[in-house]
């Protein structure tokens, strides 16, 4: 593992990277939740390395609050999420650094995301990048409030149906967006799972509604996998 580091906006982002030895091979950029580069998207990158993929760590909120604590973190992800312009940008950063590494196979790459960073691998998917999936895991589901591009690849949303962060009206919105897009969507809906439901230390946090769902995780990975697979074809 290194650490791919770009200058965004006069702040440093220093996204992990995880490559696979061999001939150009996929890859998959990780956008994690709002506490940022942890270990759970280490784990998750190292699942996607013994896929034979590669995989990248987007480090969204950059190597001055690693390790902040909650209430800082929250703070970052208001600050981002208040200019969806500036995001896109920060996004389209941070894929562009995944692409340009060595080894990987440009005309396969994905993105994937959990809460916060699942509103950012949409927003990148909105961005028009050329992406073969997108994957947002108990992601948010606000629209940019941008111009919309044409949705290439293929997208899924995994959500909890009974996370507090996202309504049912954000759901149909979501599919009615993906669908005027072009996307070649899909909207898996959990019943009775609420938010976060792929992070074992969910409830830590001590939020209404934000709990792990070990069976919702492993349904997700597993549809996931067969994502990635279809897409890489």
């Amino acid at each position: 593992m290194t650490d791919v580091t770009i200058d965004f906006d006069g702040e440093e982002l220093a996204s992990p990277w995880y490559p696979v030895d061999g001939a150009a091979r996929p890859a998959v950029l990780i956008f994690p939740t709002v506490m940022g580069v942890s270990d759970l998207e280490r784990e998750f990158a190292k699942a996607l390395n013994a896929l034979g993929y590669g995989a990248m760590i987007g480090d969204l909120f950059g190597t001055s609050t690693r390790g902040a604590p909650r209430d800082r973190m929250f703070a970052e992800l208001g600050r981002l999420k208040g200019n969806r312009a500036a995001l896109r940008r920060r996004v389209e950063a941070l894929f562009a650094a995944m692409v340009a590494q060595p080894g990987v196979d440009a005309s396969r790459v994905a993105v994937i995301g959990y809460c916060f960073g699942g509103l950012c691998a949409l927003d990148l998917a909105r961005a028009g990048a050329r992406l073969a999936a997108t994957a947002s895991f108990h992601g948010l589901f606000d629209p940019p409030g941008l111009p919309p591009h044409p949705i290439g690849g293929k997208v899924v949303a995994y959500h909890g149906w009974d996370d507090p962060m996202v309504t049912p009206d954000a759901v149909v919105a979501l599919a009615k967006e993906l669908t005027e897009t072009g996307a070649d969507w899909q909207i898996h809906g959990y019943g009775h799972v609420a938010h976060g439901f792929t992070n074992p230390h969910a409830a830590e946090i001590g939020i209404a509604g934000v709990a792990y769902n070990p069976l919702a995780a492993k349904r997700s990975w597993v549809s996931l996998e067969l994502l990635l697979a279809e897409a890489f074809a």
